[in-house]
């Protein structure tokens, strides 16, 4: 008996540990000066989906003049950043350099100090160039989006020696086109798709479509669920998709129109909408592309995996880094093996974990090339 109570007493504690809340108090010490006292800060990070002007992660102005914030958060891994309310103000080295994201590792009540070296807004940027390769193309700046009543520009990279011949291309259907191919759209780096992508063999080559993310309507437009950070417009973006922009690529490209060659991909709230899409319509995507996906954000997809009508024959690559957050192995791990559970394939759900990779485009342009090897093994 003194056993089993001991035993139990272990797993009450794991658990209690794993799910209960401490106390982060952040303040502010050496700051770079602000252009106006009444400026506000914030804290961005993959906790409220780098939103650099939340204001639930706003810090306060005390009468000694140091900015601070109190959180109760879960133990785990953080990634953050400070900012001045956009990505233009955010906080850089002395230099004017662009600094990693800072990491906070969760394990009980602590106190984080925050010393700032400058503001990126202080110091002229250097130029930025264009990069995308010779192949990419942009299709239109305002392609119509009716479902969501919006306009949004879409790329398009075509392959070696596609004017020259006549064969059908499979399609890879990508968020996030502003980071995808060019380093001068890009705000946080590229993935250089199309340097990846000019690599390829012939045999095995595609057609790779961009889509900008709608800025501000970033979170909601990959969100098929209602969240604090508003109405999830998720499923009327995939409907574009299907509706509007796959039916229009297919018309004017050389394109294999069926699901088997017909791929959705991205990451963090990207890699969660494709997850999305490819449930709920694999008769479109057969295969999905699921890199560092936000699933934290929007728990209900797993009970959209849960109760969808999978198509055994559909295809999820799940990808991501053990540096990221304390759930994100485990979060695709579950997904992974749910989708075995509804009968897919283990070789068609596998689980790519990088030792060491961080949550950006640097991590996915390094991930890519495994993604797309597993992805031409038809």
């Amino acid at each position: 008996m003194k056993k089993i109570f001991f035993c139990a007493f272990l797993l009450f504690g794991q658990n209690f540990l794993l799910f209960s809340q401490v106390k982060i108090s952040f303040f502010t010490a050496k700051i770079a000066a602000l252009k106006s006292p009444s400026e506000y800060l914030f804290l961005a990070g993959d906790f409220n989906g780098w939103n650099p002007a939340d204001k639930t992660w706003e810090l306060v102005k005390n009468n000694k003049g140091s900015y601070t914030l109190n959180k109760q958060l879960p133990a785990g891994i953080i990634h953050f950043k400070v900012t001045r309310g956009n990505w233009n103000t955010v906080e850089c080295d002395a230099t004017g350099k662009a600094i990693e994201n800072r990491t906070l590792k969760i394990q009980g009540d602590t106190t984080v100090r925050l010393d700032i070296a400058g503001w990126q807004d202080n110091f002229a940027q250097p130029e930025k160039k264009h990069t995308a390769t010779e192949r990419v193309y942009v299709i239109s700046e305002q392609f119509e989006m009716p479902q969501l009543g919006r306009q949004r520009r879409v790329w398009i990279y075509l392959p070696a020696g596609y004017e020259a011949d006549k064969k059908k291309y499979p399609v890879i259907y990508m968020h996030d086109g502003q980071n995808l191919f060019d380093e001068y759209t890009s705000s946080y780096g590229e993935w250089g798709i199309d340097e990846l992508m000019d690599r390829i063999p012939v045999q095995q080559e595609s057609i790779i479509v961009g889509i900008d993310h709608g800025g501000e309507y970033r979170i909601t437009e990959y969100d098929p669920y209602n969240s604090k950070y508003g109405e999830g417009r998720g499923d009327d973006y995939v409907q574009f998709l299907i509706k509007e922009l796959k039916p229009y690529i297919d018309a004017h490209y050389r394109t294999q129109t069926d699901a088997a060659h017909t791929t959705i991909a991205g990451s963090s709230m990207g890699g969660l909408i494709s997850m999305y899409a490819a449930l709920k319509y694999p008769g479109v995507f057969g295969n999905a592309g699921i890199f560092s996906p936000a699933f934290w954000i929007a728990p209900q997809i797993y009970d959209q995996a849960q109760q969808a009508v999978v198509n055994k024959n559909s295809r999820f690559y799940f990808v991501c880094g053990d540096a990221e957050s304390a759930s994100m192995v485990a979060d695709i791990q579950k997904m992974a093996d749910l989708m075995k559970s509804r009968g897919v394939k283990p070789e068609n759900a596998p689980v790519t974990v990088i030792k060491g990779a961080s949550h950006n485009e640097k991590q996915w342009n390094g991930d890519w090339p495994g993604f797309y090897k597993w992805l031409m093994e038809f």
